[in-house]
């Protein structure tokens, strides 16, 4: 909740059990109430753990454009571009590992979940609110646009015939987009030919993958 308060998303109501609510301190212009926690779980249709929750006014996706420049067009910048990616949780949980390390913005593909889905908030622990997104409504042909600002794209796939992740140096490539594919079928062949380099990450022999939420922190960690 205090994360949402922090975010550009402007609260509009607050219901919770007594004694959390008032511990918010919340804006006057936000509307509070209370109520115990089992009418707080029937009005919810779950038992709430933390005692609280919000109505917050959605925003529009950031400019496609604008995302890719940044605050400052010459600074070093990395995103992570998201294709077909359709669970609410592994969304959350890569939102989360990104602005831990490191990561400037998300885009998406027009199939991938909702970011404000209830599960992908709630994983990704609030820090979805403070990390920017646009869509690439052509995909793939918007990986184009990507490039075409100054990024190294990099499509991660376990293809034994991928360079190794470690050895792409990232002083080298300041401006760069990691792709990652949803889980089980990953990225598409079309998205991969669209990418200026594929990378795997090396593993012990008999694992062929990793799921999709930790292969994108080990790629954030190891591009910083």
């Amino acid at each position: 909740m205090a994360r949402l308060l922090a975010s550009p998303y402007r609260v509009r109501a607050v219901l919770g059990v007594p004694g959390r609510v008032a511990a918010l301190d919340l804006p006057d212009d936000v509307a509070a109430y209370e109520a115990d926690k089992w009418l707080l779980s029937e009005v919810i249709g779950f038992r709430l753990t933390r005692g609280v929750i919000a109505s917050a006014d959605r925003r529009p996706p950031a400019d496609l454009d604008a995302l890719l420049a940044g605050p400052d067009p010459a600074a070093p910048r990395r995103l992570a571009v998201l294709e077909a990616l359709n669970d609410a949780e592994n969304l959350g949980s890569i939102a989360r590992s990104a602005l831990a390390l490191g990561i400037d913005g998300l885009l998406l593909d027009p199939r991938c979940a909702d970011p404000f889905y209830r599960r992908s908030v709630r994983v990704s622990m609030g820090h979805i609110l403070a990390l920017p997104f646009a869509v690439l409504p052509d995909w793939p042909a918007d990986l184009g646009r990507v490039r075409a600002a100054g990024y190294t794209t990099v499509a991660l796939t376990p293809a034994p015939d991928a360079v190794d992740l470690r050895d792409l140096d990232p002083a080298a490539h300041p401006r760069t987009a990691v792709l990652l594919g949803a889980e089980g079928p990953g990225l598409t062949p079309e998205a991969q030919q669209a990418a200026t380099v594929r990378a795997r990450i090396p593993m012990r022999a008999g694992v062929d993958s990793l799921g999709v939420a930790a292969a994108a922190a080990i790629a954030f960690a190891t591009l910083r």
